[in-house]
């Protein structure tokens, strides 16, 4: 059903996830990422409201690990639940419940947790992870990217894969990156990765004008003096 992966990059302080699953829409609720904090996934069978109350623990001093502990502890369907967590010092923890769907694994990297349920096998969060770790001189949101893509030529998941979605955080409360292949009858994820490659270029122009639309470029749009 889905498969995933946080990062955090470590010239930068930047923490994101991209995601894809079979499922329609998978990034309207399940990434979620704040700046200074962290990134998390909450998949398998999706309760949305797990991502922030993850990233909340971390900003009050939680280790990942504690964090996704205290968040899964006597929560009320909990074992149908996949959590994953990374803070802006590279740690990370998961939370896979029982319930999980199918064929499921997670695999730590460096910078990195890669995850996902219903896959063809256990070995593509390895696949993810091995990939995030060989671009570091990537921008996070190209790594992430390419890393997901390792994860879907490693077998993906078992049904097609329909959606995908990546949320990069850096200095600021909105995401640097926020892109979406909401539903696509195939390969969303190259689609995903052709958005992002349009989007890098005019990325910091739309960051300038929310800073400082003074200092901003024209849009190059009629009537834009």
């Amino acid at each position: 059903m889905t498969f995933s992966v946080a990062g955090f990059c470590k010239k930068t302080g930047m923490v994101g996830v991209a995601i894809s699953s079979s499922s329609i829409c998978v990034a309207s609720r399940c990434p979620w990422v704040r700046a200074g904090v962290g990134a998390a996934s909450t998949q398998n069978i999706t309760d949305p409201s797990l991502g922030n109350a993850m990233l909340d623990l971390i900003a009050k001093g939680s280790s990942p690990e504690k964090a996704v502990q205290m968040v899964a502890n006597g929560r009320k369907f909990i074992d149908y639940r996949q959590l994953t967590l990374i803070d802006t010092k590279g740690r990370s923890a998961s939370f896979t419940g029982s319930e999980t769907l199918g064929t499921n694994s997670v695999v730590s990297g460096d910078g990195c947790i890669a995850a996902g349920n219903l896959l063809i096998s256990t070995e593509v969060p390895q696949a993810i992870a091995d990939s995030f770790s060989k671009h570091t001189h990537l921008h996070l949101a190209e790594r992430l990217l390419l890393a997901l893509k390792a994860g879907l030529d490693a077998g993906g998941e078992e049904g097609s894969v329909h959606s995908a979605g990546i949320k990069v955080a850096h200095e600021h409360p909105w995401p640097l990156v926020d892109l979406r292949v909401d539903w696509a009858d195939e390969d969303p994820i190259n689609l995903l990765i052709d958005l992002w490659r349009d989007y890098e270029g005019q990325m910091m122009d739309y960051n300038t004008r929310a800073i400082d639309p003074r200092s901003a470029p024209s849009y190059g749009v009629a009537g834009d003096l």
